[in-house]
């Protein structure tokens, strides 16, 4: 750990510093209690439009505020908010435990996330099962009793059954196979903290190992990540005060990353100053070119959580993002509820939209470019489109980012220019209160679903059928994109 870095980076924290092209912008969205989302229950179809509205308001908030990645919690407490042939329906739905809401809410939330251009990481909760006499943890102890243990009063899988890998492998297996996600997301991938006995690591890199191979044979483009605790180990420097991944909790993430079992990790940063900077460049430094995307304590904004201050978080993205890290909010009722205005901060600090970095690790070979982009220019507006494009991958399907610029060639190496990002169709219309004239140029890209991007076709050269000079002009960067509902 370099002292002079650090010092640098504590000093230089308020500077805005330019945004960059790729970046992991992420909430955790809890189903659990329904704390973020579904604040109603679902009995009849009033109900399950209810949830739905809720939901694509809170999504279309996230993505005015930067958001490119939501973290659903698929898995709750041995309950799923899915129809699953292995594990119940949770509660939060339905308002009782097991029995459906008339919908499938993982589908309803992959379809708006992509929709408007998101990725949707399905978040298993993986050894917590719940109150003992919770209704989840009931039918998991009563079907594989040798599986659960108690804990004071909270049930958990047993990390050192072999059965638990099989049975959590099979949770991951059947959300991959059936939903068109881009993560798995595994929470609480570790030994209670308040297990008694000895600990292996081996028992929890097991488990890890055999969901990664499941996953990947079956969609090797789904991203695999994490949520380990905030600091791996103790520094050389700082101590870790007993509170670590590796140690602590036998959850030794950084070799998931060097093993290539992890594409992703969201540490969870929920920390300030000294208990902050220097664990965030530790995961950094030890990505084994993978990305790390710091999961940020927003929720310690709220005078009942804890004491934090807008400037503390201010200053963390600010860091973060200097030494080439991501970041996740803890989480989107706290972000949405605007605590102390950090919605109103992000909402600026990512005023630009980001992509997701790909995982050339996996998989490098770049679609072809789109061979042809057609621009009519209507009374309504500019309309758009293209093909040509060919995926070089084992991708279902292409994406598109297109860009607009009053320079031509289209810059596309300046996120400023994107208008739209993981778009899936091949078409676009972009309104006159978007453009203000007919004098923006375009370029379109395709993007693999590894996040791989062709190079650019650009808008052919045409004499424009209106003068631009002729109206006012407003960069697009400064006003409401219209296709982000």
């Amino acid at each position: 750990m370099k002292q002079f870095l650090y010092i640098f980076l504590l000093f230089g924290a308020l500077t805005c510093f330019a945004q960059p092209k790729h970046e992991v912008r992420a909430v955790w969205l809890t189903t659990i209690g329904g704390i973020d989302w579904p604040s109603t229950y679902a009995h009849d179809g009033m109900g399950i439009e209810a949830q739905k509205r809720q939901l694509c308001s809170m999504l279309d908030r996230l993505k005015k505020a930067g958001v490119n990645t939501v973290m659903l919690q698929t898995r709750v407490r041995a309950t799923t908010i899915y129809p699953s042939d292995l594990e119940p329906w949770d509660g939060c739905l339905s308002g009782k435990p097991g029995v459906s809401p008339g919908y499938d809410a993982l589908q309803t939330a992959i379809d708006e996330c992509h929709r408007r251009g998101m990725e949707l990481h399905a978040w298993v909760v993986t050894i917590p099962v719940g109150k003992w006499n919770t209704y989840g943890c009931k039918r998991i102890r009563q079907r594989y009793p040798s599986l659960i243990m108690k804990i004071g009063d909270e049930g958990y899988m047993n990390p050192e059954a072999y059965g638990t890998v099989d049975y959590l492998t099979n949770i991951c297996q059947e959300i991959t196979e059936r939903y068109d996600i881009d993560g798995i997301h595994l929470d609480y991938i570790r030994y209670p903290e308040t297990w008694r006995g000895r600990m292996s690591a081996d028992n929890i890199t097991r488990i890890v190992r055999a969901i990664s191979a499941r996953v990947k044979f079956f969609k090797p483009w789904v991203k695999m990540s994490c949520s380990p605790i905030g600091k791996y180990d103790d520094l050389s420097r700082y101590r870790s005060n007993g509170w670590n991944a590796r140690r602590r909790v036998a959850q030794d993430a950084q070799s998931w990353l060097r093993e290539g079992l992890m594409d992703q990790l969201y540490p969870m940063m929920y920390f300030q100053g000294n208990n902050f900077y220097p664990f965030a460049i530790d995961w950094q430094e030890n990505c084994y070119g993978r990305t790390i995307v710091s999961g940020l304590g927003i929720y310690m904004l709220d005078p009942k959580e804890g004491r934090f201050q807008l400037s503390e978080i201010k200053r963390q993205l600010n860091v973060t993002r200097q030494i080439g890290i991501g970041h996740c909010y803890f989480r989107a009722k706290f972000l949405l509820d605007n605590i102390k205005g950090v919605l109103d901060y992000v909402t600026w600090f990512d005023r630009h939209p980001a992509l997701i970095p790909p995982m050339t690790w996996a998989q490098s070979i770049a679609p072809t470019a789109p061979t042809t982009l057609k621009v009519r220019h209507t009374k309504q507006g500019d309309q758009l489109s293209w093909s040509g494009a060919k995926d070089r991958s084992d991708g279902p399907y292409l994406l598109y980012n297109i860009y607009a610029s009053r320079e031509k060639p289209v810059d596309t190496s300046n996120p400023a220019n994107l208008i739209a990002t993981h778009y899936l169709w091949q078409s676009l219309q972009v309104p006159h209160t978007a453009t203000a004239s007919h004098s923006f140029h375009y370029a379109v890209t395709a993007l693999d679903r590894y996040g791989n991007e062709s190079e650019a076709v650009q808008e052919p050269t045409v004499k424009p059928s209106v003068n631009p000079e002729r109206q006012p002009l407003t960069p697009i960067t400064q006003r409401r994109n219209p296709w982000r509902k």
